[in-house]
């Protein structure tokens, strides 16, 4: 296998997870969930999103939050701008990094940010002047880059011209993202790899959900691509706010689970797999949930080996 000697872990679960958690979770719990995964070096937070209330209800407290989290030294807490209002709450905010948005499919696009793909490009390149303006960081997520439950898959032509708009205007960070969890390596490693060879020295990300239960198999076509950084969830939460009510459960793959598969393969993070097992427990009781995670439930092989009845015939 080919695969990079780094890479680095992207925590979105403040965001990703509890924008849709079924039920709302208050300012201070928000906190202490971020602040464990602060303590457990994760060296990228996605904090919580500067979207309308209306929007995001889960996610109204965005800039109390940012306000009352212990920032940790070397980690980087961003925020996610879906328009240049947003970015503007979060120069205020003073993240760390923004992350502009759109949806590749004009139909998932419509109904969670209530624009077409155009009108998502114009506020997305508003943030980053907006962005670049305060001197703070910016990545461009294309959500949706593979499979979308509105519309099946996703013309690869579709995303290369997305980034090629963006890219023209001084972009050079972004992530693709699973929003489902439906893509096949095949097409994620042909994706990345068109993008790698059509906008050289450009930096990706893979955004990663696990609907399909292919989300291993697609981590290792994106790192074998070349991409950055993954980009996960503890616990597995999360779940995109506008999906059809009959697709099921489409949470992140769990973090625990990236850093204890990266950690098998040798690849360096960063961070230690047990610490991240130990912060999801943690999360897990906090927000009285059960994880979603192998890594959660003791599939790990140390637990195995020392429990062998669980490997009876």
């Amino acid at each position: 296998m080919k695969l990079p000697s780094s890479v680095t872990i992207v925590e979105v679960g403040p965001r990703d997870g509890l924008q849709s958690f079924p039920r709302p979770v208050d300012t201070s719990t928000k906190v202490q969930v971020i602040d464990r995964l602060s303590t457990a070096g994760l060296p990228v937070i996605e904090v919580t999103c500067f979207a309308h209330s209306r929007a995001i209800p889960n996610l109204a407290d965005a800039d109390k939050v940012f306000e009352l989290i212990q920032r940790r030294p070397g980690i980087i807490y961003r925020g996610l701008v879906p328009n240049a209002y947003g970015a503007h709450r979060a120069v205020k905010a003073r993240v760390d990094e923004m992350v502009g948005l759109t949806i590749m499919s004009p139909t998932y696009l419509r109904k969670n940010q209530n624009c077409t793909l155009d009108e998502a490009a114009e506020e997305a390149i508003k943030a980053f002047e907006i962005a670049q303006q305060a001197s703070i960081r910016f990545v461009m997520a294309l959500g949706g880059s593979f499979w979308c439950p509105y519309e099946g898959l996703i013309d690869r032509r579709m995303v290369l011209d997305m980034l090629a708009r963006l890219h023209a205007e001084g972009i050079r960070r972004f992530y693709l993202a699973g929003s489902v969890g439906m893509e096949d390596p095949k097409h994620v490693y042909e994706l990345f790899s068109s993008a790698f060879d059509r906008f050289p020295g450009i930096e990706l990300g893979f955004h990663v959900h696990n609907l399909s239960g292919m989300a291993t198999a697609n981590v290792l076509a994106a790192l074998q691509a070349g991409v950055s950084w993954i980009e996960t969830s503890i616990c597995g939460l999360g779940g995109g706010i506008a999906m059809p009510g009959d697709v099921g459960a489409v949470g992140n793959f769990p973090t625990e689970d990236l850093a204890m598969m990266l950690e098998l393969l040798g690849i360096q993070t960063g961070v230690k797999a047990a610490e991240i097992a130990a912060a999801s427990s943690e999360i897990a009781k906090i927000l009285d949930i059960e994880p979603r995670s192998h890594v959660g439930r003791g599939l790990v092989r140390d637990l195995i080996q020392a429990r062998p009845e669980v490997v009876q015939a």
